[in-house]
């Protein structure tokens, strides 16, 4: 049994942020909350020291394609589906293993270094992406991507079949699995059905790319007259729970079914912008009771995997969108960073720093300019701090990042690998 003390730090708890506190963590999980005259510290063995930090739970990358970091600025400044079909299709046909898993390490090190403990992940070679979750310690739901238009269709459905059987619930339960249809424009109905299957099978959700581009839902409207969110709901993509990344064009009609499905939404604010796919309606998908987490998409749509200018994203272009200032406060954009995203992945024991939840932590350095003077913590957060505040990250109650120093990683080795492996993609073209 390990026993680690966060002491003296403020938390961020039941809507409120409180001052010089302690955190007790027992093995994986928050233990407890000790007065300061409770504590006995040569009964842990680790005590850190969160003067002048916020402890958060930890951030949620809801939404990524994580080895895609090896076309970062590969194909930038272009229309999503001319991107798609003449520039990361016909390369991705030259990924391997070895390409995968070494851009996994550097997006992952990417994310935990701006504080990210868990993250959704749609892509290919996923044996080697879980190979990578599993050796770093960060959490993650991985699906393998399943287009039923292409000659890997059949593959598709037996190596998501396989990542499920090989890896959920594994690494020390850090990794879950979901099946991948990547989008209803490269699906089709008798695929999808099949999809379906597998998923009632395995007992799986479902993680997909929904309504993201106003051309995809006239096109799918043309085709099968009726919306993407309704198309799928008729098919049942719904009915074993779904994470669906983007959700731009959606009408009330969709956000009903949205609701009565509990569909989770993964809003990717970044990828949007740069793509110019539009703004999502997440302040009415709040409003119905649709959980909304934040996702960075892949680093060739964004740029980075910085989680945190997400949530600063979200907390402003909806303000300036809807013309309302009051659309989205603060602290909903924290929640959908915390919280929102833990529920939008389906996990029920990380997301709050409670007792008996997951020691999924990340704590922030108040110390920086940017943070005086002191009014509103929770405002600082979301419109003034950014990612190289993040100091420490704790994922299962292990240290991943100390004092902004990686714990479990070789980065000089990871980046040597990621540029090795990019030269050796690029070859191949």
């Amino acid at each position: 049994m390990k026993k680690t003390l966060i002491k003296n730090v403020g938390i961020y708890q039941n809507h409120t942020v409180t001052e010089h506190q302690n955190i007790e963590i027992t093995d994986d999980k928050i233990t407890g909350f000790p007065k300061d005259k409770d504590v006995l510290f040569c009964a842990y063995d680790e005590v850190l020291d969160g003067h002048n930090m916020l402890a958060l739970p930890g951030f949620v990358n809801a939404h990524n394609h994580i080895a895609m970091t090896v076309f970062r600025s590969y194909a930038d400044d272009m229309d999503l589906m001319d991107w798609l079909q003449n520039k990361i299709w016909p390369a991705e046909d030259h990924l391997d293993g070895d390409v995968v898993y070494a851009q996994t390490m550097l997006g992952i090190a990417e994310m935990i270094r701006c504080g990210t403990t868990s993250f959704a992940d749609m892509y290919f070679f996923m044996d080697d992406t879980a190979r990578a979750v599993e050796e770093s310690g960060i959490r993650a739901c991985l699906s393998r991507g399943m287009t039923g238009i292409t000659p890997s269709a059949e593959t598709a459905l037996k190596e998501s079949k396989q990542l499920f059987l090989d890896w959920h619930k594994k690494g020390d339960g850090r990794i879950t699995v979901m099946l991948g249809p990547h989008a209803p424009y490269t699906n089709t109905p008798e695929y999808l059905h099949r999809v379906v299957d597998l998923a009632h099978e395995l007992g799986a959700e479902i993680h997909t790319h929904l309504s993201e581009t106003k051309g995809e839902v006239e096109n799918i409207k043309k085709q099968y007259g009726k919306s993407p969110i309704a198309w799928f709901d008729e098919l049942g993509l719904f009915d074993t729970g779904c994470l669906a990344a983007h959700c731009v064009w959606v009408d009330d009609d969709d956000l009903d079914i949205m609701a009565r499905k509990h569909v989770r939404v993964a809003h990717n604010p970044g990828s949007n912008l740069k793509l110019a796919s539009g703004f999502a309606p997440i302040h009415k998908m709040l409003d119905k009771g649709i959980v909304v987490g934040l996702g960075t998409d892949g680093a060739s749509s964004n740029n980075n995997l910085d989680i945190m200018e997400e949530m600063r994203l979200a907390v402003l272009v909806h303000k300036a969108n809807t013309l309302d200032p009051l659309v989205i406060p603060a602290e909903t954009a924290v929640n959908m960073l915390t919280e929102g995203g833990a529920r939008a992945l389906g996990y029920s024991d990380i997301g709050r720093l409670e007792t008996g939840y997951k020691a999924d932590i990340t704590l922030i350095d108040r110390s920086g300019l940017h943070w005086y003077p002191h009014h509103d913590t929770l405002s600082l957060l979301a419109y003034a701090a950014n990612s190289m505040d993040v100091d420490t990250v704790l994922v299962n109650g292990n240290i991943l990042l100390r004092h902004k120093e990686f714990t479990t990683l070789d980065i000089e080795k990871i980046k040597s690998e990621a540029e090795r492996t990019k030269n050796k993609l690029f070859a191949s073209l």
